[in-house]
């Protein structure tokens, strides 16, 4: 169940731990992707727990599969004192840009974007496929340093820093351009070296 950058608001907590009752065992399993995973629902139940997850605005669109996964955020995200800025309403636009994205639905191998606003990087932007951190030039306009190629997995790799201030008005056409590269260069032979880690690697 996708949980957008980790935020959900109370109608959606209780809708969850609603269906955790009725079709789970009582419980749910918070993922490093900041989702919900409910284990032992049965297959007929499915469709009454979509039905009851739409109701509350929620889905579990792109949480599987080859395609640019939930975007996550740092946990505090809007009440950290080291935060250069609230790097929700970034993530939000990426979330609704990568939603279904008829050029990007089918990917080499699953893809994960992190964004972090803060100085401390609890959002480990370096483990994921694309990282941004937000940060503020001289002239203290808002932009991102881009850090692409990291992940855990069996070849663990921290992601290199190719951008150092990317404006803000930039970002959705850069993360296109990454995409566009990996997706016409990324491995689709062997799944254990299909993430952009590889590419940005061996390039």
């Amino acid at each position: 169940i996708a949980v957008p950058y980790g935020t959900l608001n109370s109608r959606q907590l209780r809708m969850l731990g609603q269906i955790a009752r009725k079709y789970d065992k009582g419980y749910g399993h918070f993922t490093t992707r900041q989702n919900l995973q409910f284990h032992w629902p049965a297959l007929a139940d499915v469709p009454a727990i979509l039905a009851d997850l739409a109701s509350v605005e929620m889905h579990c669109i792109q949480t599987s599969g080859n395609c640019i996964r939930n975007v996550t955020a740092d946990h505090f995200a809007g009440a950290a004192a080291d935060e250069v800025a609230d790097p929700r309403p970034y993530a939000e636009i990426l979330r609704q840009w990568s939603s279904v994205h008829p050029e990007f639905s089918y990917l080499p191998r699953k893809f994960k974007i992190a964004v972090t606003g803060a100085e401390r990087d609890r959002a480990a932007i370096q483990a994921h496929d694309i990282g941004l951190h937000l940060k503020k030039n001289a002239a203290g306009q808002l932009g991102f340093a881009v850090y692409v190629g990291g992940g855990l997995g069996r070849t663990p790799m921290v992601a290199k820093k190719i951008r150092d201030f990317l404006p803000e008005a930039d970002l959705l056409s850069y993360c296109t351009a990454i995409l566009r590269v990996y997706n016409l260069y990324g491995r689709r032979d062997n799944k254990y070296k299909a993430r952009i880690k590889i590419l940005v690697h061996e390039t």
